[in-house]
């Protein structure tokens, strides 16, 4: 019976060497095949199509999609080039120009219409920094909730490994005596599996990290750019109607610094829209393909169709020997098994928490009521082991037929059959992925939909105010220019007759 006993650990340490083999490529594979996404240009491979799939390991992956914004650094990098060439000129012209250049004229609609499109361009550009401010608090509320819900999942599998881990130095303790191949298996499974617990810590971690400098950086980023430049804006109405010429062109100088960088976040907020996006059609596929994808390092799992069959061979490996442990009880029943006492086998003998072929479900509360766990079988051994301290004949008087050296490795092996059934639903839930498919339909069913949204009015909003800045600059020193060479009295609008 130990060597049938024995048997019941093949499967067990295969299913665990096969997820834990898994989990060591997880780093390798993207989640989805996205035409969208392998034509991405690669900054880092000359601007050739990044030609891979979304995978938060790949550093390829990063640049392709930061690369997805290069309209905004794009248009960033023309303004302020524009801006160089602008201030240039107008340096050389103060320095070089010729001191009578002739004050033109404007009819007084003029400054009435610059100056309305100056305060219209400016309460636009608040407005648009307030959705913003309110957008970019959205945007990194949402982010956050959702690396929570991908790091609880990563932290429950660390736990359930843990638990696994711990059993299984249990079932060693217990095997080592008599099983020294097993004891060896064992050893080594648990090894990997802390080494799989690990690489899953660290990976949450690095990740964690990160990614939490990267939205830190971005918001905050946000909000200093945005909350100076509304405070240019205050300052710029002031000085619209104190007429300062010099406080004006500092303005304009300001507000042309902070346009380029409006723009610039204009590229990184559309880089994690982007982002945004594959990561919820990677959610998505992951529903349906868990494996081959960067996130899969949050839970090793093995291949649908290799971890069912081992689980199945689990299954079918204790439903065996619970049958072949019960026929062995129905043929001792007549020495004493079934007296009356709390440690009777029942009529039925020990539950078998297995259904038949061909499935092998577990079906632990489906047990008859004439049967015991069987982890109460020990209990029952303890009754029929003539221990050291009886004599063979008061052993046979009392029916205690079984030696208690045989009755110590029956012990162990049964022990190891009811922790195998205790860990089973770990197995079960490491197999299929149940925390992570739990954690992503979450996500995919209450997060994605507002995370998507949050990064597309962060982006939009920012460049919206992108485009109004514009325009307000061009206008102020449209103004700027128009005002040059006038007088005028505090609150005006218009100049002083000549």
């Amino acid at each position: 019976m130990p060597k049938s006993h024995g048997r019941v650990l093949v499967p067990f340490l295969l299913l665990l060497i096969s997820t834990n083999m898994v989990a060591q490529k997880s780093l390798v594979f993207g989640f989805i095949v996205r035409d969208e996404i392998s034509r991405r240009p690669d900054p880092f491979r000359h601007l050739k199509s990044y030609d891979g799939t979304y995978n938060l390991g790949d550093k390829h992956y990063w640049a392709s999609a930061a690369f997805t914004g290069i309209h905004g650094y794009a248009i960033a990098g023309i303004w302020l080039l524009i801006g160089l060439g602008f201030g240039s000129y107008m340096i050389f012209k103060y320095f070089h120009g010729s001191p009578t250049t002739p004050v033109v004229e404007y009819p007084p609609s003029s400054y009435i219409l610059m100056f309305s499109l100056v305060v219209l361009f400016t309460i636009l550009a608040i407005a648009a920094s307030s959705v913003v401010l309110a957008a970019n608090n959205g945007f990194e509320h949402r982010v956050e909730r959702l690396r929570q819900t991908i790091f609880d999942a990563g932290g429950d599998t660390r736990h359930t490994i843990r638990r696994v881990i711990k059993v299984l130095l249990s079932m060693q303790t217990l095997l080592s005596p008599y099983n020294s191949q097993a004891d060896k298996m064992l050893n080594v499974i648990t090894h990997r599996l802390r080494r799989g617990s690990i690489t899953i810590q660290q990976f949450v971690d690095k990740t964690r990290h990160v990614s939490n400098e990267a939205i830190r950086t971005l918001c905050v980023t946000n909000i200093v750019v945005v909350t100076v430049n509304l405070v240019l804006l205050v300052c710029a109405l002031v000085l619209l109607v104190w007429h300062w010429p010099l406080g004006f062109i500092i303005i304009i100088f300001c507000c042309w610094i902070l346009t380029t960088l409006s723009w610039v976040l204009t590229g990184f907020d559309f880089f994690f829209h982007t982002f945004a996006e594959d990561t919820c059609s990677a959610l998505e596929d992951f529903q349906q393909n868990p494996q081959n994808n960067s996130l899969q390092i949050i839970l090793p799992c093995a291949s649908s169709e290799s971890s069912d069959k081992i689980l199945v061979q689990i299954g079918s490996t204790v439903h065996n020997f619970i049958t072949q442990l019960n026929y062995k009880l129905r043929e001792v029943q007549g020495f004493g098994l079934n007296d009356n006492g709390g440690n009777s086998v029942g009529t039925r003998g020990v539950c078998d928490p297995f259904s038949g072929a061909p499935s092998y479900s577990f079906t632990p509360d489906l047990c008859p009521k004439d049967t015991i766990p069987i982890a109460e079988l020990k209990y029952v051994l303890s009754r029929v082991t003539c221990y050291g301290e009886n004599s063979t004949g008061n052993c046979a008087n009392e029916g205690r037929f079984i030696p208690q050296a045989s009755s110590m490795i029956l012990f162990a092996y049964t022990q190891s059959v009811e922790d195998l059934v205790e860990i089973f639903p770990d197995l079960q839930s490491l197999s299929h992925c149940s925390k992570v498919r739990q954690a992503f339909g979450n996500i995919l069913q209450y997060q994605c939909r507002p995370f998507r949204r949050s990064a597309q009015i962060l982006w939009s909003s920012m460049l919206s105010l992108s485009i109004i800045m514009v325009l307000l600059v061009l206008t102020l020193t449209v103004k700027a220019h128009q005002e040059t060479g006038r007088s005028f009295d505090t609150c005006s609008i218009t100049p002083k007759s000549s």
